[in-house]
């Protein structure tokens, strides 16, 4: 069976995170998959490997963007051949519609802000096969606005991290006994750094990494400042290396508006760190489990109460990574989500969906 995965970018996100592991474990079952994206890291990482690549500029909100992408998506459908087009986020599934003829689309819905669900829905019930969501929370959303949707939770492709703890923290200027919280987030409203810069003003004693950039990275710099925060709060941009810095950490943290199922946390407990995020989405049902703490949205003093759990207790994070491992290995394992896409696709190529 021949996949094409369409998607906007290839870069540190967490849905690129799961199209790269698709693609990877995608040959066991008898997959030949391709990758139609707007590039990044990861897709140079494919085509590295012989994983057919192609160009696909982001979709904008404009007709003329919207219009570019769907020509280079048919140039990729047409050089690819799919049997089947795997549309991953909405932007995708519209383009890909467009441009894929009697080739079926089938979309992954990995989450949008709750303003525009009514729009998501309304696109994916139009351009779509079948469409999958990550979490059941996300799942009920388009379900109560009329779109037949399948839950496929999300998986963790872990990587082992390439370098030791203390040789990452040097790197990092780190001293091998400080306490270190990592955010590996997009700098974007979503993600609400102001509301754990808040927080980590309650949190004396350790360092913060940020790993990923966006659009607020000068407001946030600003921020830590006004804040009194800057000498313990580290800006570190796009990062490649996320398991490197996982084994860097002690605990990781989200202070997210909203969320699908962020790829990020479960790396972060198959790596046994510990959690602290927003009682939202999709990281509830992963944090259900055990694992970590969940908080109050924009509640920086319930945050801080929590990180400071974890980052001083040692016995407490010992806990937490043993339940987070557990869980990832119980409910998140990559064979059974590849097993249940393999089984969607095969039926919806078969024309019996």
């Amino acid at each position: 069976m021949r996949v094409l995965h369409v998607i906007s970018e290839m870069g540190a996100g967490g849905a690129e995170a799961v199209v790269a592991g698709m693609v990877r474990s995608g040959g066991d079952f008898g997959w030949e998959s391709g990758v139609a994206s707007g590039g990044g890291h990861r897709a140079e990482a494919l085509r590295a490997q012989r994983v057919p690549t192609y160009d696909l500029p982001v979709a904008r909100r404009r007709a003329t963007g919207v219009l570019r992408a769907v020509a280079a998506a048919r140039r990729a459908i047409r050089g690819f051949r799919p049997d089947v087009v795997l549309a991953h986020n909405v932007s995708a599934s519209l383009v890909s519609r467009l441009a894929a003829g009697r080739t079926p689309v089938v979309s992954v819905f990995h989450g949008v802000a709750e303003t525009d669900v009514r729009g998501a829905a309304r696109i994916l019930r139009r351009t779509s096969r079948a469409v999958v969501a990550v979490a059941d929370a996300s799942a009920s959303l388009l379900r109560a606005r009329g779109v037949a949707v399948e839950v496929i939770p999300n998986a963790v492709f872990a990587e082992p991290p390439r370098v030791h703890r203390g040789a990452i923290r040097g790197l990092l200027g780190l001293g091998p006994d400080v306490p270190v919280a990592l955010c590996p987030a997009r700098l974007e409203p979503q993600k609400r750094h102001d509301v754990l810069l808040e927080a980590w003003t309650l949190v004396a004693g350790a360092v913060l990494l940020l790993a990923g950039d966006g659009s607020l990275r000068a407001e946030l710099e600003l921020l830590a400042e006004e804040l009194g925060v800057a000498d313990r709060v580290r800006f570190l941009g796009t990062r490649c290396d996320v398991p490197d810095l996982l084994e860097a950490t002690d605990v990781t943290v989200l202070t997210s508006d909203w969320e699908g199922m962020p790829i990020a946390v479960l790396e972060s407990l198959a790596a046994g760190r510990p959690v602290v995020a927003s009682d939202v989405d999709g990281v509830r049902e992963v944090l259900s489990g055990g694992g970590g703490v969940l908080v109050p949205r924009r509640d920086p003093k319930a945050a801080a109460a929590a990180l400071a759990k974890f980052l001083f207790d040692s016995n407490a994070r010992a806990a937490a990574a043993e339940a987070g491992r557990a869980a990832v290995e119980r409910d998140h394992d990559p064979h059974t989500q590849m097993k249940k896409y393999d089984e969607l696709l095969r039926t919806t190529v078969g024309g019996r969906r």
